[in-house]
């Protein structure tokens, strides 16, 4: 087991601390709205991940391999949230001119995020295909699995609220901020073609 952890550990922190669509929504949110309001989006984003590489590890990827129809349903409804949170980054005011209504993404929102998010997927499916080993026990691999990610993602993804938090200080006049977040929108509709490609 610890073979699996030491080997495991390099490739969840390339994972959790390279740009992608969780660490965009939570840097963005920390520079709209502070680190203490984008800690449930953080919480929500570990707990999501690391539930999905469970999940998956106990034959999710397989259901869908079976069933492609669904596997596609996925897809486009990933990138239509995807565009959907894209539009509330780049519409968002920041600062303490909060439009009406404005608030950060909550923890159910970024857990239930994970489901939708392409890098989400394919990490978690190349976690288990890579780290499990054949006729061991799969539940327990998967668990140990999930539970490295959840331990190298929460400061992963705290460290990139604590990115948005210090680029909303270089970004103290609206337009720069505003600027910022039709970057980090742009980064999110980007990565819509990971899905596609």
């Amino acid at each position: 087991m610890w073979e699996l952890v030491l080997t495991l550990v390099p490739f969840a922190v390339s994972m959790a601390a390279t740009p992608g669509p969780n660490n965009v929504l939570v840097a963005a949110s920390a520079a709209n709205f502070g680190v203490r309001r984008t800690l449930p989006a953080v919480l929500g984003v570990v707990a999501g991940f690391g539930l999905m590489i469970l999940l998956v590890g106990l034959g999710l990827g397989a259901v869908l391999e079976h069933y492609p129809a669904v596997h596609e349903a996925l897809r486009y409804l990933g990138a239509a949230y995807l565009l959907y949170l894209a539009w509330r980054i780049a519409t968002a005011t920041g600062g303490g001119a909060l439009a009406a209504g404005a608030r950060p993404p909550g923890l159910v929102e970024a857990a239930l995020f994970q489901w939708v998010n392409p890098k989400a997927w394919i990490v978690a499916l190349g976690a288990i295909a890579t780290f499990t080993v054949a006729g061991e026990n799969l539940a327990w691999q998967a668990l140990v699995i999930a539970l490295v990610f959840v331990a190298v993602a929460l400061p992963s993804v705290g460290a990139w609220a604590l990115i948005g938090a210090g680029a909303a200080r270089l970004l103290a006049t609206p337009a720069r901020l505003r600027w910022f977040n039709y970057a980090m929108a742009a980064l999110l509709v980007l990565s819509i073609a990971t899905l596609f490609s």
